[in-house]
Parts: C-alpha cells; structure tokens; sequence
C-alpha cells in the first residue's frame, strides 16, 4: 500500500487547540517513546505482552548520521518523519496507552535490517500497518492519520459479532446501511452453529458487520429461522438469506467472498485503498455528493434507487464519495477530474491514469432522473462512455502538432532559400562594385605615378643646368 498521495489529517493529528477547553482538548505526541523496534532476538518476547499488536512496516531508514542507534526509536522516528509515519504512530500508541480493556502494542519492521522478521510474520507489502488479534492478521489499508487508525482500532478490539439484545438495539441495526453487515438467529453462543458463525466472522473482522440474536422475538422482527443468516448489501431496503442452512464457517466465508463488492459502496477513510483498489477491468463509477447538502442527498437517494434496481448485475460497482469526508482530497479531484465539487458529480474513472468522463448535468438545479441516470451507466458499462476516448484526442491533437510542425519547417526551408538567394546576387553586385572601384582607383595611381616621374625629370634636368652654371662660374674666377 502506498501513501503518496494521501496523508490525511496529519496537521490536526499533531498539535492541539491553543484555545481548547478542559474536555475538548486534542492530544499531541508527549514525546514519550511508545514504540518498539522490533528485531529477531526481541519480537516474539515483545508481541507476547499485548492483546493486539500493530506492526508498521516500513523502508530501510538508515542515512547519514554515522552515531545512530541500530534499534533508538528516537533517531529512528527523525529519518521517518517524512512521511509523519512515526508521529502518527507515537501518537496512536499515546492515546491507547491508558486503555484498560484490551493492551495494544506498536512496533517498527526495518524492511532491510528485520527481512527475516517480515518473512516470519508474514509482512508482504512495505509501509503497510498489519494488526496481530486473536490469532489474524489484518491489513490496515485507510488513511495514514492518528484519528483514523485509532478508530479503527477500536472497532477491532471489539467483539467480531455483536449481539441484538432489545428494540434499541434493533433500531440501531436497521439505521446502519452504508456497509456489509450480516445478521443470525440462533439458540445461544454456545451452539456449535454460532461457533461457526463466529468464525466466519473473524475472517472479515472488522470489515464487515456481523450480529446475531438469541430472541426469538427479535427473529421475529427480522424475519430470521433458527440458524439462518441474512445477507445486507449496503443501501439495499431488503437483505438475501444466505442459502444452505446450516452452515459451517468456510460456507459462510465462500458466500461473503463472492458478494464483498456491492452495487453501491461508500469510500470510508479507513478503507479508502482497499475499495480504491477493487476495480473493474481498471475502472470505477464514482459519485461525488454531499449527504448533508440537500441536492446531494436528493442525487444520492436517485442513485440508491438505481442501485436497487440494478443489484443483480455483476459488473456495476458505484463508489459514492462524500466530500466532506476528505476535505484535504477535494482540491486534489477538482484538479485532477477538472470537475465542481460544490454540487453533485458521477463520471467513470481509469485507476492508472486517472482518465475521466463525467456526467453532463442540464441544469443544476435539476438533478437526473433515475432513468437518465440509468442511461448513462448503460452507456459506460456498454462502453459507449469510455474514459480511454480522451488519450485517442490526445494522441490527434498530437498528430496535429507534428503536422503543423512540419509545414512551419517547410515554409521556414523556403524563406531561407529565397533569403540565401537574394544575399547571393547582393554580393555578386557588390563585387562587381568592388572590381570596378579598384581598376578606378589602378588608373588614378598610375597617372599620379607618372605626374610624379615627369615632375623628378625635369627637378633633375634643372639641377644639371645649375651645377654646369656653378662649374662655368669657378672657372672664371680661377
């Protein structure tokens, strides 16, 4: 199980109300070390002193600090606070420290140092949280928060059937209709078909509900035979008698396995990943509304009636989501759906990549009728709405660009053809320019050449005349 992207509730899991009143405080981590590092010298001696232990297993934590303590839960927790495994941990432990009834122990599996703890105790699947109870082990897969995990935790310390007693009781039962629940009419709980019953009901604990009543007029109201069990689908008005009666527990687990995925189940956060990942052919029809919110109690009352109409086909599974559950999810769906979650939604989902088709609704203050609604499921279970169409326009839209692409490179290759070709006959004329220029300039230094040689003739013929002169002068003097 993976806990990237969900680490719900951690903020109000760590610190309390600086304005909380005596009675109505949060607890925060005290600092005490509740947890043990379990190894395989210490495991078996730890996990003898408690009713019910729970194992995180988790990545090898070792880093840089050479001086860490092989087995100090302190240095340990500061390599792990990351992922706020080992606060929430802390924290849990903390809260469940003064329980009298039952003694609840939390211990640490390095995933490296312990592997041969792992293998022994049947450790599959790294940061994961295992519960060890009456001899079962069940996996946690909900949210990673203080809150959640001790609720759950306490419902596994309870009894794995629960006894209907009196009418209130009764009344209690029939309000709870979100889950898989089961219900039985037998002599007592020491008739061997209770046992039975009671065993079965290990093996789901705490997943789902398991009752029973020893009144024969509380069978009565429930319309129960002695040794008969009623099946309950969640949201469903009337349950199935489980057929075959009497029945041995591997009867009973045999019946449950082959109808633990409802028509229609709600997304609770202590089994978010489990349902999450019960998938059809990768894929699920989920429904975003409000129970409190009265359109998204009027669109989750349509589709209960659907539901109910459509319970015997095997290949509908609606998960129902209400907001208000996740608060720190709804940016995370709005963004990756692209939808509103402030009024009621239902598309169909791909698990991989999170690919969606969502229901278009006329006008918002008009939910669907159950028939449109019942249309548009057809549709996507037909494969008529598929969330896969999206990736196929994507990969158009790509063609698209490359094609685009091409014909800009094209016109580019010819712009700068016509370009290279202009700046060649440019640079033809100005040589051209250039050549004449130079002869010019040849013609004009030749005459000067030959100005300047004439010029040093006749400098020179003067000279001679002048010396002759002077010698004739000397002459004369002699």
């Amino acid at each position: 199980m993976k806990w990237g992207w969900v680490f719900l509730g951690v903020i109000l899991s760590l610190g309390t109300l600086s304005w909380g009143e005596k009675g109505l405080e949060i607890p925060e981590y005290d600092g005490k070390d509740r947890v043990h590092a379990l190894s395989a010298k210490n495991y078996k001696s730890i996990m003898k002193k408690y009713d019910v232990m729970v194992i995180y297993y988790h990545k090898n934590v070792d880093g840089n600090r050479s001086a860490m303590k092989q087995f100090q839960i302190e240095e340990l927790a500061l390599e792990l606070i990351a992922s706020q495994a080992a606060i929430i941990f802390q924290l849990a432990a903390q809260v469940l420290d003064d329980l009298d009834d039952e003694d609840i122990g939390f211990g640490l599996v390095d995933e490296k140092k312990d592997s041969a703890v792992a293998k022994k105790l049947g450790l599959d699947e790294v940061e994961s949280i295992y519960i060890f109870a009456d001899n079962e082990i069940i996996e946690y897969d909900g949210e990673l928060a203080s809150d959640t995990l001790v609720e759950f935790l306490y419902d596994v310390i309870e009894d794995p059937v629960e006894i209907i007693n009196n009418e209130r009781e009764l009344k209690g039962f029939f309000n709870i209709d979100e889950v898989i629940k089961l219900v039985g009419f037998f002599k007592s709980e020491k008739s061997p078909h209770f046992i039975e019953y009671d065993d079965a009901a290990e093996e789901f604990h705490p997943f789902v509900k398991f009752y029973a009543t020893f009144d024969p007029k509380i069978a009565k109201r429930l319309k129960l035979k002695m040794n008969e069990v009623d099946f309950y689908e969640p949201f469903m008005e009337e349950p199935v008698t489980i057929p075959g009666k009497p029945y041995i527990e591997s009867e009973l687990v045999e019946y449950i396995e082959q109808h633990d995925r409802p028509t229609l189940r709600k997304l609770e956060p202590h089994s978010m990943y489990e349902i999450w990942e019960d998938d059809i052919d990768g894929e699920h029809i989920v429904a975003f509304a409000e129970e409190d919110d009265p359109d998204g109690y009027e669109f989750l009352e349509i589709l209960k009636e659907v539901a109910r109409e459509n319970t015997d086909n095997p290949n509908l599974s609606i998960i129902w989501i209400d907001p208000d559950n996740f608060p720190l999810l709804v940016p995370y769906w709005e963004k990756t759906f692209r939808i509103d979650l402030s009024s009621p939604q239902i598309g169909v989902v791909d698990v991989e990549d999170a690919d969606s088709v969502w229901m278009e609704m006329d006008d918002d203050d008009d939910m669907p009728t159950a028939d449109e609604l019942e249309q548009w499921i057809e549709d996507v279970l037909s494969g008529k709405i598929d969330p896969d169409d999206d990736d196929d326009d994507d990969d158009d839209d790509d063609d698209d660009d490359d094609d685009d692409d091409d014909d800009d490179d094209d016109d580019d290759d010819d712009d700068d053809d016509d370009d290279d070709d202009d700046d060649d006959d440019d640079d033809d004329d100005d040589d051209d320019d250039d050549d004449d220029d130079d002869d010019d300039d040849d013609d004009d230094d030749d005459d000067d050449d030959d100005d300047d040689d004439d010029d040093d003739d006749d400098d020179d013929d003067d000279d001679d005349d002048d010396d002759d002169d002077d010698d004739d002068d000397d002459d004369d003097d002699e």
